[in-house]
C-alpha cells in the first residue's frame, strides 16, 4: 500500500475510519496469483456444473473469468487504481451548485454477483476547492467495480468526494436495476432502486435539497 497515491490513501483512510470500507480480509496474493487461483477455481465450479470445459467455446472461460475479475469489474478492490484526481484552488470564487448528472455506472451485487446497472447523479458547492469534472465520474466508476450494496456505493462516492474536496456539502442520488431482482428470485424486470446520501447544507438546508433534486428532473 506504501505505492499508493495521496488521494488515494486519504479516501481509503476515510472510508475505514466511518466504517464504510468494503468489508476487506488482505491475503498478500499479487494480480497474478490472484487471476491463477479464480481461474482454478472457476475451472472447478464449471466442472461441477458438468460443463464441457474442452469445448472451444468453453475451454478459455476459466481464464476470461479471472482476467475480468481481477482487471475489470472488480479493479475498484484495489486502490492502486484510484482515479488521478485533479483538485484546484477555486480562483474563480463559485459558489452555486454544480451538478453532474447521469454518469453510467455499472457494478456487481455483492449477494448474488450479478449486475447493478444505473445512473449516478453528483452535486457539490465548491469551498476552497474545485475537482475536475470527469473525475466526479471516475471516482463513481472506481467504487462501482467492486462487490457492491447500493446504500453502501452511494456513501462511499459521497465521502470519497466530501474528504477531497474538503467540504461537506456534497449530494449523491443514484438509480439502479439489480438483476438479483430482474433476473432471478421475484424477477421483476421493471423495478429500480433510488439511494440518496445528502451531506452539509444539501441536508440541512431545504432550499438547496430541493434545487438539487430538481436539477434531476430538469430537461437536458
Amino acid at each position: 500500500m506504501s505505492d499508493l497515491s495521496p488521494h488515494a490513501r486519504l479516501v481509503r483512510d476515510a472510508l475505514v475510519a466511518q466504517g464504510l470500507e468494503t468489508p476487506l480480509s488482505p491475503n498478500g496474493l499479487g494480480q497474478g496469483e490472484k487471476r491463477q487461483k479464480i481461474e482454478e477455481h472457476m475451472r472447478a465450479i464449471m466442472e461441477v456444473l458438468e460443463l464441457d470445459l474442452s469445448d472451444d467455446s468453453l475451454a478459455e472461460t476459466p481464464h476470461r473469468i479471472a482476467k475480468m475479475f481481477v482487471g475489470e469489474i472488480f479493479a475498484g478492490l484495489d486502490y492502486a487504481n484510484f482515479p488521478k484526481v485533479t483538485v484546484i484552488e477555486n480562483k474563480m470564487q463559485v459558489d452555486e451548485m454544480i451538478l453532474v448528472r447521469d454518469i453510467t455506472l455499472t457494478s456487481t451485487c455483492e449477494h448474488h454477483f450479478v449486475t447493478i446497472d444505473g445512473l449516478a447523479h453528483v452535486a457539490y458547492i465548491p469551498r476552497g476547492k474545485v475537482i475536475g469534472l470527469s473525475k466526479i465520474n471516475r471516482i463513481v466508476q472506481f467504487f462501482a467495480r467492486r462487490p457492491q450494496v447500493q446504500e453502501r456505493l452511494t456513501q462511499q462516492i459521497l465521502l470519497a468526494l466530501q474528504t477531497l474536496l474538503g467540504t461537506q456539502d456534497v449530494a449523491i442520488s443514484m438509480t439502479a436495476t439489480h438483476y438479483c431482482v430482474k433476473a432471478r428470485g421475484v424477477m421483476d424486470a421493471n423495478s429500480a432502486t433510488t439511494t440518496t446520501s445528502l451531506g452539509g447544507v444539501f441536508k440541512t438546508q431545504p432550499a438547496t435539497r430541493s434545487e438539487f433534486l430538481a436539477g434531476l428532473r430538469a430537461p437536458r
